[in-house]
């Protein structure tokens, strides 16, 4: 064995990921756009459902200038966001917001659509990719899958299908 060689044991270093073939990665404007749509959802549901719960509007501007949060709102919009992203995602693969798009939230390694508990994983994970100052959203925009801080988190993609 030359000092060039490897030993037979060692193996060879990963190979950087790639694009897989036939696989359309859903870039960051289509999935801003789904998000959107999603939160105008989440929002509908929330005022629909906080009232009965004795909540009112989230956030109050008093004549005198102050301002009062609504925390019971708050909490059922938290809540209702959890249950209707973890929910869809791994019911479906897909929130109200992907579905026009045809976009779907997949494990990377086999593209099946994530359990409950890699569905949570990724909720976690983009409410932390947006305390960020959004950063781990916007890593969508420059990943080569396309993937955000979330998606790397919990080992999934979203792709989109004809």
């Amino acid at each position: 064995m030359t000092q060039n060689d490897q030993p037979a044991w060692q193996a060879a270093p990963p190979a950087p990921p790639r694009p897989a073939e036939n696989v359309i990665y859903a870039g960051f404007w289509i999935r801003f756009v789904a998000w959107i749509i999603d939160a105008i959802a989440i929002g509908i549901l929330t005022g629909a459902l906080a009232p009965l719960a004795g909540g009112s509007t989230p956030v109050t501007v008093e004549t005198s200038g102050g301002v009062t949060f609504s925390y019971t709102t708050n909490a059922v919009g938290t809540l209702i966001g959890l249950l209707y992203f973890v929910g869809l995602w791994a019911w479906r693969g897909q929130t109200v917001g992907m579905i026009p798009f045809n976009l779907y939230v997949v494990r990377v390694e086999d593209g099946v659509k994530p359990d409950v508990v890699r569905a949570f994983l990724r909720y976690v994970g983009l409410i932390i990719s947006f305390v960020v100052f959004a950063l781990g959203v916007i890593w969508v925009a420059f990943d080569g899958r396309k993937q955000g801080w979330h998606d790397k988190l919990a080992r999934t993609v979203v792709i989109r299908r004809s």
